[in-house]
């Protein structure tokens, strides 16, 4: 893809485009955050875990309208996973300059009395474990003070972290809070390194994420009246990416139709 389509803001120090990984990129939010990013100019890596041939169809239609994309298998949970994506895209790409920490699991329905142990360890190692893997391996490639560009990075949270989600889903609440933590501690952590770090906290979502009918049946209790679309998710993403935001650092934008 030519840079000359790109505007200055979407350039790196070299004059290169920026390059994007997103996490859980193939399906849902991370698969708007995909699309909606290549449409405004940035190569992006989609991550994925399961479920090739979504991410294969999804770099299939941002190559179909110009954009610039490839997919990538890795368990954002395994470090040296991790590593090897960053790495390759770095190969790829040049110096990774944005990361959309998308990457989930539910952890189901159940609650705390009748959690299962390994139920909750799965949750904490996809949900922290793999946000603080993933966001340190984008400091080390993006920090200033290791000769990055500097870069972005967005935190995909949940308002389950305020409001605790009883009886359904405190395990995934609880891993989205740790999820606000890291958010806050790493932006002032890195804001002089050159790296921006925000997060968002959607409500409920039309994706598969949901079981089917649970957003349906909820919906009626958000004061809006509707569940979210990912593009409306996706679209608050990218603009914490953009220069726009440029003065936002440590930030943590509910996208929740006020729920």
């Amino acid at each position: 893809m030519s840079t000359s389509r790109h505007s200055s803001s979407l350039c790196g120090a070299d004059g290169a485009a920026r390059t994007l990984i997103v996490t859980g990129g193939s399906r849902g939010i991370g698969a708007a955050v995909s699309r909606g990013a290549a449409r405004r100019g940035y190569r992006v890596c989609i991550n994925y875990l399961h479920g090739a041939d979504a991410a294969k169809q999804l770099v299939d239609e941002i190559v179909s309208f110009g954009g610039d994309a490839f997919a990538w298998q890795a368990d954002t949970a395994d470090e040296r996973a991790v590593s090897a994506m960053f790495d390759e895209v770095a190969r790829r790409y040049g110096p990774v300059t944005d990361l959309v920490n998308n990457a989930g699991v539910s952890g189901g329905s159940a609650r705390v009395a009748e959690l299962d142990v390994a139920v909750l360890q799965q949750t904490l190692a996809v949900n922290v474990v793999g946000y603080f893997l993933c966001c340190r391996e984008a400091v080390r490639h993006m920090s200033t003070a290791r000769g990055g560009w500097g870069g972005r990075i967005v935190n995909v949270s949940s308002v389950a972290a305020a409001h605790g989600s009883a009886g359904r889903r405190v395990h995934y609440a609880a891993s989205k809070g740790a999820v606000n933590s890291l958010t806050v501690g790493l932006a002032h952590e890195v804001a002089r390194e050159g790296i921006r770090v925000n997060a968002v906290s959607p409500g409920l979502v039309f994706t598969d994420f949901n079981e089917p009918g649970r957003v349906e049946r909820l919906q009626a209790d958000v004061p809006i009246g509707r569940g979210a679309a990912p593009d409306e998710i996706a679209n608050t993403i990218l603009w914490l990416l953009g220069e726009e935001a440029g003065y936002v650092l440590g930030a943590n934008l509910p996208v929740s139709g006020g729920r």
